[in-house]
């Protein structure tokens, strides 16, 4: 497998991984590839200001923006949109479109000791865990 990264200042990275791809691995390079600048893609939210966007594309947003490769739980994103935005929002309103983004493939969903935790799965990662699930 090959992953060629472009960052913003134009440099190429190439990143070739060669053996048996596990679930493991692939979110392993998915990091190395968020941390060189993630990959550009179409932008919905693109040309309007924030203001103007629904809460579900606020939080979507803001998760992107801040929790691009971290575990993340609804309150962490319920604190960020109020100190982001600087207006309220309950936490069931976030857990909710949180799930919502998770039944749609956007996030990953992890539960530890009675506590639900999210990551943001790129198209990428998507294809990834595919090829992975494919190759067993």
């Amino acid at each position: 497998m090959r992953v060629e990264v472009f960052d913003g200042g134009g440099n190429r990275y190439a990143i070739t991984f060669e053996g048996q791809v596990t679930r493991d691995k692939a979110l392993r390079l998915l990091d190395i590839v968020e941390l060189l600048g993630g990959m550009p893609g179409a932008n919905p939210s693109e040309g309007k200001t924030i203001s103007e966007l629904s809460k579900q594309d606020k939080i979507r947003l803001l998760v992107e923006r801040n929790l691009p490769i971290v575990w993340f739980s609804s309150r962490d994103v319920q604190n960020l949109y109020e100190r982001e935005l600087r207006e309220p929002i309950n936490l069931s309103t976030v857990s909710t479109y949180l799930s919502r983004m998770a039944n749609r493939g956007m996030l990953l969903r992890s539960t530890v000791s009675n506590k639900r935790l999210y990551r943001i799965i790129t198209q990428l990662a998507q294809d990834t865990i595919n090829l992975a699930k494919d190759n067993k």
